[in-house]
């Protein structure tokens, strides 16, 4: 933007040498924005108020910071910072023309903010207009700008700056989720033959090699070819370039991408991923009906031929009229770009009493002692979120429609309906490769990577993630010795297997699949989606089953053995959370989502999976380490492949996934998740595993698994992946020193010590340590450890988060939640009445204690 644009023109409220007088004393405070510095000119830090509110916003000349009406004295009185630019974009009523068309109002009519513009707003009868001033506190003495000619020049370039600053959510890294996507110049102009061409629902494949993933349907011809250089890294032979080459037709869309919400678009002459506005329109043509899940004003489908059985219906509840909620609680999320899933959770955390209490209630102390840049404190921007989400400020009914002609007669005030969590999902998701990005994720491990936090980061004396957290009681046997031994660990959702062997309706299945296969192959359309339905008791049955553990090395036998491990709730919590396990690994080792219906009752009793602990007549293991075995030839040790597929799909190299599991010696993903997150800064971390020879000295800190250091100091790299789950140093070396550094009894020795722990130096509060497992949340909130509020095994639903899509990197999520009486669907930014809320297809559910 140049200075001219902003400051030119305009009336002087004062003499310049008396403007200049007035701001002489500020000067030393006002800073020109460098690079690298973050300029919030869009967001207050402390609540969802912006230049479009009507008290506009006021950005620090120092700092800054932006802060609403309700926030600025606060900073003024805390850093004594004066000089503020206040930033307004008004709405203004077009004037009619005398021809009854509508004429813009311009007084001086500008636009030098980066906002979005409101989406409800008829842009043929409004037009927007920014307006920036200058403000001195505590008088409140504001200077008109532009003012070029009056305001001394350190003051015009540093107001210029701060106005022509980039977002601070923008990266270099093009990957970053903050980095928008831009609309393709061809997307208006775009011409489709009209050569009959009808895409199928399923079975495609390249009509040049036969390849059936990967594919790309240009929207000019319909063509289906394969990719092969495009942005998702994916293979192919090239196809869909070579199409583009030969007729210049620019654009294509990645089929298996499709939804209500949009697809992957393409641009070949931009050589980059766009946006298509019409690309609805552009689908049609080929007879591809991407908003046949989408809902009108007034909630009904046009196209509603028949029933419809596909998640994405049934999990919105398409087709059936939603009453819009509004007021307190009743508060929409925007979705930043895949991120659904964030704002699933954080509607689910926050209709939870102790969340609110911590964090809500709380909010003026919190805000009070917030550090000087609040936009870098969980607790306060946990605080902003919830305020935001249950104040009702954001949430608003339309006017009605008497009050629509009195109002337009003066300016517009645009109603807030629901909040952008920009600032709090770049807080939240700094350092953590995975939620920086601009990919779907899964819920079950953002609510983990929550509660890390929240643990890590103590308001008050209460922990609000208490509520979560339960202590699981493992007996592990040995089936030739029958001796047994106990151990517990921490948790925070129970897992529930999905018992496929118990679908009641294979007939039904088996004939589907048969209709389903003959279909692709025909090039037909599937067959009516028949889904599993499997009982919740078969479920539950699963999960108290004993489980098969591999490797088991018996101690009462000194060698190997079959071994059986059940799990146990040692203690139940006051709020518990049932993932279903419907994501798994084909044979492919691709990820899919198992699509079944199961019966979540509303009100559940576990008080049968109760603990027990010892019983009379067992025979506890003996408490000894397995020997030290090193192979004859250490190149020959096996990797777990499963465990290298599980973190390569999640986005790390396939070379450091194979490097994280050897040297964690095969102890499974989780595990091998902390070795990828203490080492992802190392320069050798994406090369190929060299195993060393024995006697060698292995790179990157990778001692020989179980090995023992010459100066019998337990190897660096198990040291690493204690601390990494949260454990003090010296706890780490002490636990490996005592089980001969054998890394899975360690664990268990901390767990079995924890007297120990608590003399312990506090654990590092590192914002990029994440772990993806359930047990792996370890940190510690005060001397006294995790607190375990006990209690009976009876719950009622209140919540449940679904999932739409084929995994978990794809798709998304919506939440329910039962508020006074009745479920309400939380969609984003759409927040109504459930009619009927699909209980039996979620993913993720929330259950509260009744009380004895």
């Amino acid at each position: 933007m140049q200075r001219a644009a902003l400051f030119s023109g305009g009336d002087a409220q004062m003499a310049a040498g008396d403007l200049g007088e007035l701001l002489v004393p500020y000067m030393p405070t006002i800073r020109v924005p460098k690079s690298g510095d973050r300029v919030y000119k869009t967001e207050c830090a402390f609540s969802y108020d912006s230049p479009d509110s009507e008290g506009g916003l006021y950005v620090c000349m120092n700092t800054f910071l932006g802060f609403g009406r309700e926030h600025i004295e606060r900073h003024y009185r805390k850093t004594g910072q004066c000089v503020y630019l206040h930033l307004k974009r008004h709405v203004m009523e077009k004037v009619p023309g005398a021809s009854g068309g509508a004429l813009p109002k311009r007084r001086n009519a500008k636009l030098f903010l980066d906002l979005e513009t409101n989406g409800d707003l008829n842009s043929d009868d409004f037009e927007y207009e920014d307006e920036a001033k200058l403000v001195i506190f505590p008088d409140h003495y504001e200077i008109s700008l532009p003012n070029i000619e009056e305001l001394p020049a350190l003051v015009t370039i540093a107001c210029d700056a701060l106005l022509s600053a980039k977002s601070p959510y923008r990266k270099q890294d093009p990957d970053s989720w903050e980095e928008e996507l831009q609309a393709s110049k061809h997307a208006k102009t775009l011409v489709q033959l009209d050569n009959g061409v009808r895409i199928p629902p399923s079975g495609w494949k390249c009509s040049k090699c036969d390849l059936r993933e990967n594919l790309w349907l240009n929207l000019t011809d319909g063509s289906v070819l394969c990719g092969k250089w495009f942005f998702d890294g994916s293979g192919g032979n090239g196809h869909a370039m070579e199409h583009y080459k030969e007729t210049g037709y620019p654009l294509a869309v990645k089929l298996g991408t499709i939804t209500p919400d949009g697809a992957d678009v393409y641009s070949f002459d931009e050589e980059e991923p766009v946006l298509d506005p019409h690309i609805a329109k552009h689908l049609a043509h080929f007879g591809i009906d991407m908003l046949q899940m989408q809902v009108t004003e007034n909630g009904l489908r046009d196209n509603d031929i028949k029933p419809r059985v596909s998640e994405w219906e049934v999990i919105q509840e398409a087709g059936v009229k939603l009453k819009p909620m509004y007021g307190p609680g009743y508060t929409g999320m925007k979705n930043l770009g895949n991120s659904c899933y964030l704002n699933a959770v954080m509607q689910a955390i926050f209709s939870i009493p102790e969340f609110q209490r911590a964090y809500v209630g709380n909010l003026p102390r919190i805000f009070d002692y917030s550090p000087l840049d609040p936009t870098q404190d969980f607790n306060t921007q946990m605080a902003k979120l919830g305020h935001g989400l249950l104040s009702g400020q954001y949430s608003k009914p339309p006017m009605k429609s008497e009050l629509i002609e009195q109002v337009m007669k003066e300016e517009h005030k645009p109603q807030h309906n629901g909040i952008s969590p920009r600032m709090f999902k770049a807080f939240i998701s700094k350092g953590h490769t995975e939620f920086s990005s601009n990919r779907q994720q899964d819920a079950q491990e953002f609510f983990l990577h929550l509660i890390n936090l929240v643990e890590r980061n103590p308001v008050g004396s209460e922990n609000p993630s208490d509520v979560f957290r339960f202590l699981v009681e493992e007996r592990t046997q040995c089936c030739q010795s029958r001796k047994v031994r106990y151990t517990e660990r921490v948790d925070y959702i129970m897992q529930l297997p999905v018992a496929m062997e118990a679908a009641t309706n294979k007939d039904e299945l088996i004939a589907y699949e048969l209709k389903r296969r003959e279909a692709e192959a025909a090039r037909r359309p599937p067959p009516e989606l028949v889904r599993a339905k499997i009982p919740f008791r078969a479920c539950l049955q699963a999960f108290s089953e004993p489980n098969n553990v591999e490797d088991f090395w018996s101690s009462a036998l000194q060698a190997k053995s079959a071994g059986v491990k059940t799990s146990r709730f040692a203690s139940f919590p006051e709020y518990l959370v049932v993932q279903i396990k419907k994501f798994t690994f084909g044979l492919d080792w691709i990820p899919k989502k198992l699509d079944v219906s199961i019966d979540m009752p509303d009100f559940l009793d576990i008080n049968h999976l109760r603990a027990r602990g010892l019983q009379p007549g067992e025979e506890e293991l003996p408490d000894i380490a397995p020997p030290i075995i090193i192979p004859d030839d250490p190149k020959a040790l096996d990797i777990d492949e499963s465990s290298v597929m599980q973190l390569a799909e999640m986005g790390f190299p396939l070379e450091a996934c194979r490097k994280a599991v050897y040297y964690t010696g095969n102890l499974g993903a989780e595990v091998a998740f902390n070795w990828i997150i203490a080492h992802m800064e190392e320069p050798d971390f994406a090369e190929p595993l060299v195993i060393p020879a024995f006697g060698e000295v292995a790179s990157s800190g990778a001692a020989a698994f179980g090995a023992v250091g010459l100066d019998n100091q337990p190897p660096e790299e198990m040291v690493s992946i204690i601390i990494s789950m949260g454990f003090p140093r010296n706890l780490a070396i002490q636990a490996l020193k005592a089980t001969n550094s054998n890394l899975e009894r360690a664990l268990e020795w901390i767990f079995n010590h924890p007297e120990l722990e608590e003399e312990s130096e506090p654990a590092l509060d590192m914002m990029d340590m994440e772990n993806n497992a359930n047990a792996n949340i370890l940190a510690e909130t005060g001397s006294e450890g995790p607190q375990i509020k006990d209690g009976s095994g009876r719950y009622e639903l209140f919540g449940f988060i679904s999932h739409m899509g084929t995994s978990t990197m794809s798709g998304h999520y919506v939440c329910h939640l039962k508020k006074e009486g009745r479920w309400v669907i939380y969609n984003d930014l759409r927040v109504c009445a459930s009619e009927r809320p699909p209980k039996d297809l979620g993913y993720i559910y929330f259950y509260h204690r009744i009380p004895s």
